[in-house]
């Protein structure tokens, strides 16, 4: 009873606050600790607040959860899934926050965001799916040579590492998400990533780890921008669908560029927050797209099903369209197997844990 009284007592206070507001308020909080972060960086760098940001919210999530390591032992393939969720979160973590310090958070942030994007286009076998696809590379180049000053190239290559990691994490957290109940599998990868990133933490910020302002800003940026937004994505998903949630998330570059002017006075160019727009619009008609092709695939399926629940009584063969599964179920009537398509499940790229 202990162990689920506080995720309880969450769920009930956010069960009080419309979805889209949870959506937001996780983005926000998302990115301004991002923005808060490198003030912290001149005593520990980004390493040491990586370091411990993710101490501080395993420790958290940790005493929230409470995994029991026999739930996780029992569930097949659970604790390789747990590990490799560590391990890109512990890359993406590292690579965003030492891109910051380069290039401005707005930008980072637009970057970071192309994983998710380029997820929801694979597999498009469309040419209108082309379009997002083209609006977005568009927005990348505004991003990239649009402003009066040019952007380092080490600041492009860490952001386009954290937007891999973060795609990577995406798929292994969907697999996370159907083995393990709760936030118990999120509990101990964080955990696991914060393990990963010490000997690099330790190492560049040494005794600078122990500094009073350097605690306090992990402390910060671990609780807005991890356990908070983690927490209330998963409440907000339990009552918007993917596709109103993939929209919200769109918003995310825009967020960082505002919270990179408002904390860090990161100004950008208008080619730039064009650039923004445009990666932001893109995310969210792939977003709708990608809606309407799963509708239209559970549509056929449905169809499909019917029309072949038919034939089965008359004897008529109904082909099935290419890469459709089938199950078999008893025909009531003659007590034969009849094959009914089902279409596959996919996991939406937007959706964050």
């Amino acid at each position: 009873m202990q162990q689920r009284s506080a995720p309880r007592g969450f769920s009930a206070v956010a069960g009080k606050v419309p979805a889209p507001c949870l959506v937001l308020a996780g983005v926000s909080g998302i990115q301004f600790g991002a923005a808060l972060a490198p003030s912290a960086y001149p005593q520990a760098g980004a390493a040491g607040v990586v370091f411990l940001r993710l101490l501080i919210a395993g420790l958290i999530l940790c005493v929230l959860w409470r995994p029991r390591r026999q739930a996780l032992k029992s569930t097949e393939g659970a604790w390789k899934t747990v590990l490799a969720a560590g391990t890109l979160l512990a890359g993406h973590h590292i690579a965003f926050f030492e891109a910051v310090s380069h290039i401005p958070l707005g930008i980072v942030a637009t970057i970071e965001f192309l994983g998710p994007f380029a997820l929801a286009l694979a597999g498009s076998r469309r040419a209108l799916d082309l379009l997002p696809a083209c609006l977005a590379a568009g927005g990348v180049l505004l991003l990239s040579g649009g402003g009066t000053t040019s952007l380092p190239a080490i600041g492009l290559a860490l952001a386009v590492v954290a937007a891999c990691c973060w795609a990577g994490y995406i798929l292994v957290s969907a697999r996370m998400a159907t083995r393990l109940t709760g936030g118990q599998g999120l509990a101990v990868a964080i955990t696991w990533a914060a393990l990963l990133s010490a000997p690099y933490g330790i190492v560049h910020a040494g005794s600078g780890l122990l500094d009073p302002h350097v605690l306090w800003v992990a402390a910060v940026v671990a609780v807005v921008s991890s356990v908070l937004p983690y927490s209330l994505n998963l409440e907000a998903l339990r009552r918007i669908p993917p596709r109103v949630f993939g929209v919200l998330t769109s918003l995310e570059p825009a967020a960082g560029a505002l919270f990179g002017l408002l904390v860090l006075g990161q100004r950008l160019d208008r080619p730039q927050w064009l650039g923004i727009a445009a990666v932001a619009c893109a995310s969210v008609a792939a977003t709708l797209l990608g809606a309407g092709k799963r509708r239209n695939s559970r549509i056929r399926a449905t169809s499909g099903s019917r029309s072949e629940e038919g034939s089965a009584r008359t004897g008529a063969v109904v082909p099935r369209a290419p890469g459709e599964a089938t199950i078999h179920s008893p025909n009531r009537s003659s007590g034969a197997a009849e094959e009914v398509p089902v279409a596959s499940p996919r996991h939406d790229p937007n959706e964050r844990c």
